[in-house]
């Protein structure tokens, strides 16, 4: 099979698989649901697997398939890109860029930040979906991603933004009038704000021993359970609790007074992190290029991204003040 027949036949593939039927591909592709068929049998009996199951209801991918359609994207993905490559020193980077991130995080740290990257690329078109559920990148169409946790998914590129630090914090106005816990254990005599994650399942609070060993808390009996983070940051501020949260998310409210942070030595601040994750490409569109280094670059500016958390003990409450 010559170079080109590849790629009509891995076209072909890629269509059905996503169309979930030959003739669809076929309009797409503008060629008939024939031929479109013959592509994928010839590509099959090349590589000496079959990709496909097909009934007379529908066609799904073998495990074969299934392999194969992850490679083939990014292929069509590197020529994509290539062709941009060759067409940007042509003209100005342009597009449109379809980002995925949680709800607080774009609206405190990511909005702000989007009328510069505008200006500087003004043929740019970007759109936000504020989601805190964990978006499919590749097949829900998101060039890049932004999230904080645990990062795991291998098949996409990381780039670092910051470390994600934890906090436990409380009012000035609550801690007056209920005391200020000393030790974990204390805890229990305290009203406390959970947070409840999409899934069901209650985030909970890491301690460290002086021996170095982590302990974990699930905050019991909860006066407050919630799921957005910045819920839990107004929660704690209007003196309903004690509520564990990024430190990103309380750096003004410590500066301006209105929270105090708690137990700051004992407290474990958690192993998370931010980052920018796109689909691994060989080559990556200008367009999200570009995007990508703007925000990496900005929030390097961002100071409560970055905040020490060794300097967390001067926002901590003193019953005196």
């Amino acid at each position: 099979m010559e170079i080109s027949q590849h790629l009509r036949a891995i076209l072909s593939f890629v269509e059905t698989a996503e169309a979930g039927s030959f003739s669809q591909a076929a309009k797409k592709l503008g060629v008939s649901a024939a031929a479109v068929s013959k592509n994928v049998a010839n590509l099959e009996q090349v590589l000496g697997v079959r990709l496909m199951n097909r009934t007379t209801r529908k066609i799904s991918l073998t495990e074969e398939g299934t392999t194969f359609l992850s490679q083939a994207r990014v292929a069509l993905d590197a020529l994509e890109s290539a062709v941009d490559s060759l067409a940007v020193g042509k003209m100005e980077t342009s597009g449109h860029v379809r980002i995925s991130t949680s709800a607080a995080f774009g609206r405190n740290q990511l909005l702000p930040v989007l009328p510069g990257l505008l200006t500087r690329y003004p043929a740019l078109s970007v759109e936000v979906d504020f989601d805190d559920r964990v978006t499919d990148l590749v097949n829900d169409g998101y060039d890049i991603a932004i999230r904080g946790g645990r990062i795991v998914d291998s098949s996409l590129i990381s780039r670092p933004v910051c470390h994600l630090n934890l906090a436990l914090i409380a009012s000035p106005e609550y801690l007056s009038q209920y005391g200020t816990p000393k030790s974990p254990v204390d805890l229990a005599q305290h009203k406390l704000i959970a947070r409840r994650f999409l899934g069901g399942k209650v985030n909970p609070w890491g301690f460290k021993a002086k021996d170095g060993s982590l302990s974990s808390f699930e905050p019991a009996s909860p006066v407050l359970t919630l799921s957005a983070p910045e819920a839990l940051v107004e929660s704690a501020r209007a003196g309903l609790g004690i509520a564990q949260v990024g430190l990103h998310q309380a750096l003004k409210y410590f500066e301006d007074g209105s929270l105090k942070a708690l137990l700051t030595e004992q407290h474990d601040a958690g192993s998370y992190e931010l980052v920018i994750q796109y689909p691994h490409r060989a080559l990556i569109a200008p367009r999200v290029k570009v995007t990508v280094e703007y925000l990496l670059a900005a929030f390097r500016q961002d100071k409560s991204l970055h905040f020490p958390i060794a300097e967390l003990n001067k926002y901590e409450y003193k019953a005196n003040e």
